[in-house]
């Protein structure tokens, strides 16, 4: 007995001393770069992608019992899968490999598939196991919920999710009224994502950039194209930065109704921006050629287009590709799959963070197609600006590839966002020298981080400089730059400098938005300068410029802390004789000061003002100074509400 109960133990010893070697031999990275590891794990992907798109392939198993074998790869295969039905053959064979566990990433690769094939059975009983713990550490979240139900076209489960989320405080981030406001304009229930818009201003989100492609892509989608057209051009008066999508969906629009003027205008705003267009586009821009229009953008198509190096070439997907170098230049084609290679910038650039010589080798060896899109998304993804500056300098001197514009624009940002001055002077130097251009965005946006850094001097340098660096600019693109530095100099506390440069401004005709007075207001204000904030008011109201709700609020609430409420109730008035009120908290806040300073009658006659209005109660005014106007947000919901009102009627 004994001896067969010791020969158990020695068995049970060497299955465990077998299963650590196997886990040792698995953890052991066999690599000598990261850049070697990335490669291996992009031919792994690309092979996976050629099998979940074979019939007659059997490779798939062999494949997934590779030793290499992680979450990331897997992640990637299902993201990349043709169909539902291939991710979960994927996951299915997956159960043959002992060494894998699923992650958070595997998770949730294998949900969006599930919710963007619409199979809402699949992903309910996967949320179950989820919920269940059969995955072990993997949580599927609120907002996760919500993306994949409205992926399914499920309005009911997304509204149910969101209701809870709400209910626990943790949904009232812009991106869930974004969520359900974009279902609703798919489900074409108008007047249902037009109150969500509201909502979403009226309990204190504040609406970002996706905000505004979901109503121009609502608008665009209905026919409303010019609604559409007059949102997207009150976004710079927010600061809000317009995105290729938004682009896209009013190039396309105008395209197809044959409004060719306006798509030259689009492009030009598109290179002011400094946005790089898409392969959609380029090529709808291409077809649109063959009807003679748009001679202008042969120079903005030139050098756009799809690189001519990089091609599909034929691979058997039977044969053994252990010793097949990686080379994305090349491509998977065969009778049934023509595939691009995989490459995902963001991975590369992680890969590339220690740079050494071991990198670059390995680079060299993989005789990557270098363009300057890809070079563009690669440095995006650098977190460290020595590796990305070893990078923008190695790929320059790279066969067939020279920077452009977009790549330089691409690290100027990175430079300037960690305060590398003097990289940033040679870069403008580069573009001096041989005669480019930047766009006025870059030009803005250095400004900006300059100011963040506050590095006042290079900031200054930069905005007198901007006509070497992107030639003439409109009179509103120039008061922007103004405000831009002006904030700059506040942030530093240059306050006589500040003043100094609005005289300037001033000088040579260019009027402060309302967002500019705002933020000037209430910088003074915050350095107890009443004086000057009461002076920068009355330029307000010398000059065009409307004073908006926003404004009010702001003077309201920092005459409120500097215990000046009678100036609070002076303006409390004067917002009242324009027919505007301020919101619950401001007023609230206006109400205790008067009563701290004994000016009880004052008190009750906000509170009355207040009641009269009960029941048209403005919407919560939110915004930030130096950026969003209150007047501005509501010109975009008058737009999106009255499209579809008259429309419908």
């Amino acid at each position: 007995m004994m001896l067969t109960h010791f020969r158990r133990l020695i068995c049970r010893r060497n299955r465990i001393s077998s299963l650590t070697h196997q886990t040792r031999r698995y953890d052991r990275d066999p690599f000598p770069t990261k850049v070697s590891r990335y490669l291996y794990r992009a031919k792994l992907i690309d092979s996976i992608r050629v099998s979940l798109r074979s019939d007659t392939s059997n490779s798939l198993p062999l494949l997934l019992k590779d030793r290499f074998l992680d979450s990331f790869v897997v992640a990637q295969a299902l993201r990349s899968a043709p169909s539902a039905d291939s991710a979960l053959s994927l996951v299915k064979n997956l159960e043959t490999n002992s060494h894998f566990s699923h992650t958070q990433a595997t998770i949730d690769a294998l949900g969006t598939v599930l919710a963007k094939s619409r199979r809402s059975a699949e992903l309910k009983t996967l949320v179950g196991a989820i919920n269940a713990g059969k995955f072990r550490n993997v949580r599927v979240s609120y907002m996760n919920l919500m993306k994949w139900h409205a992926a399914t076209g499920d309005l009911e489960a997304v509204l149910g999710v969101w209701g809870e989320c709400r209910l626990a405080n943790k949904c009232v981030s812009t991106e869930s009224y974004n969520i359900v406001m974009g279902l609703y304009a798919q489900m074409g229930e108008d007047s249902e994502a037009v109150q969500i818009f509201y909502r979403m201003i009226d309990e204190g989100a504040i609406p970002n950039c996706r905000t505004y492609s979901i109503i121009i892509e609502h608008l665009v989608n209905s026919g409303q194209l010019f609604p559409a057209m007059e949102v997207f051009n009150i976004l710079p008066l927010m600061r809000i930065k317009r995105t290729l999508k938004q682009y896209s969906l009013l190039v396309e629009g105008f395209i197809d109704i044959k409004r060719f003027d306006e798509v030259k205008n689009l492009l030009s705003e598109m290179q002011v921006d400094g946005i790089l267009p898409s392969r959609a586009m380029l090529l709808s821009l291409q077809r649109m050629q063959g009807e003679a229009f748009l001679v202008e953008t042969d120079k903005f198509l030139k050098g756009m287009m799809p690189d001519d190096r990089i091609k599909n070439i034929g691979r058997s997907m039977d044969s053994s590709d252990e010793d097949e170098d990686v080379n994305v230049c090349q491509g998977y084609d065969t009778d049934r799959v023509r595939l691009k290679p995989w490459l995902d910038p963001r991975a590369l650039a992680i890969a590339l963070q220690n740079w050494s010589q071991g990198e670059v080798s390995a680079l060299d060896d993989a005789k990557f197609v270098w363009t300057t899109r890809l070079v563009s998304k690669i440095l995006r993804n650098f977190s460290s600006t020595e590796t990305a500056w070893n990078f923008f300098c190695w790929v320059a001197n790279q066969p067939g590839f020279s920077h452009d514009i977009y790549t330089i624009q691409r690290m100027m940002d990175l430079l300037a966002r960690h305060g590398h001055n003097e990289l940033v002077d040679r870069l403008i130097s580069k573009i001096r020298m041989e005669g480019m251009r930047l766009p006025f965005s870059t030009i803005k946006l250095l400004i900006d981080f300059y100011g963040i850094k506050k590095n006042v001097d290079a900031a200054r340098k930069v905005f007198y400089d901007y006509r070497s660096l992107c030639g003439p600019i409109s009179k509103f693109n120039l008061m922007l730059l103004y405000s831009s530095l002006l904030r700059a100099l506040t942030k530093c506390g240059r306050s006589i400098d500040t003043l100094d440069l609005l005289d300037e401004m001033i000088l040579h005709g260019i009027c402060p938005d309302i967002q500019t007075f705002s933020g000037l207001m209430h910088h003074f204000a915050r350095q107890g300068d009443i004086k000057t904030v009461q002076k920068l008011f009355a330029m307000v109201r010398q000059s065009d410029v409307e004073p908006d709700a926003y404004m009010f609020k702001v003077l309201i609430q920092d005459y409120c802390k500097c215990k000046r409420a009678a100036l609070a109730w002076r303006v409390f008035e004067d917002m009242r004789n324009l027919h505007l009120m301020p919101d619950y908290a401001t007023k609230e806040l206006l109400v205790k000061s008067l009563w701290k300073e004994g000016k009880r009658k004052e008190a009750a006659a906000v509170e009355e003002s207040y009641e009269e209005i009960t029941n048209v109660l403005p919407l919560t005014l939110r915004g930030h100074t130096w950026s969003v106007s209150s007047a501005d947000v509501t010109r975009v919901y008058n737009i999106y509400s009255s499209s579809f009102t008259l429309a419908g009627g």
